[in-house]
């Protein structure tokens, strides 16, 4: 499912993703709550449901990030991942966005190759940041000083992520690729 309220970006990423052999965009939702409808009605119907929504962030009426902290904490949706795709590399909003459960954050610049792979890393379970935000967060990470203290107020926000995420965010740090 793909969510934004500009036509022209669903249909382009429509045209990417449908391209892929593997892949295909099963609904398209203007805006956060429209999203929400068309899932409810997909559960009311007993209709398969998408396993994976690409996510706007900025959108009138329900955000992206509200509309993925509602789609992540209904059981119902447990196998519906959120991957966020926006071009506002904005450190709130990753963070807003992986408080709220989504899977990926992935900026609107990636190429049509790594938007593809973006899509299959998230069907499969695993967390993807795009590399210029990962870049962003590991340089805000709190360094220790000699006595073990943090010099950041970063840190707090860190440990708002789930164990799961801090766990993913330190891994990817270390240099582990997702």
């Amino acid at each position: 499912m793909i969510v934004d309220d500009q036509r022209a970006t669903r249909m382009g990423l429509s045209l990417i993703i449908n391209r892929a052999d593997d892949l295909q965009v099963t609904a398209e939702a203007v805006h956060g709550q429209d999203a929400l409808d068309q899932l409810a009605a997909l559960l009311e119907e007993r209709r398969p449901l998408p396993d994976v929504v690409l996510m706007d962030i900025q959108m009138p009426g329900l955000t992206g990030i509200e509309a993925t902290r509602r789609i992540c904490a209904d059981p119902a949706l447990a196998a519906t991942r959120v991957l966020i795709l926006t071009m506002f590399e904005i450190d709130d909003y990753v963070l807003g966005a992986l408080r709220a459960g989504a899977c990926g954050f992935l900026l609107k610049d990636a190429d049509p190759q790594s938007l593809v792979d973006a899509v299959r890393t998230v069907h499969e379970g695993q967390s993807l940041l795009s590399p210029q935000v990962l870049s962003r967060l590991v340089a805000r990470m709190p360094r220790t000083t000699s006595t073990g203290t943090s010099r950041s107020t970063w840190a707090s926000d860190v440990e708002a992520l789930t164990p799961r995420q801090r766990e993913v965010l330190l891994l990817i740090a270390r240099g582990l690729s997702n």
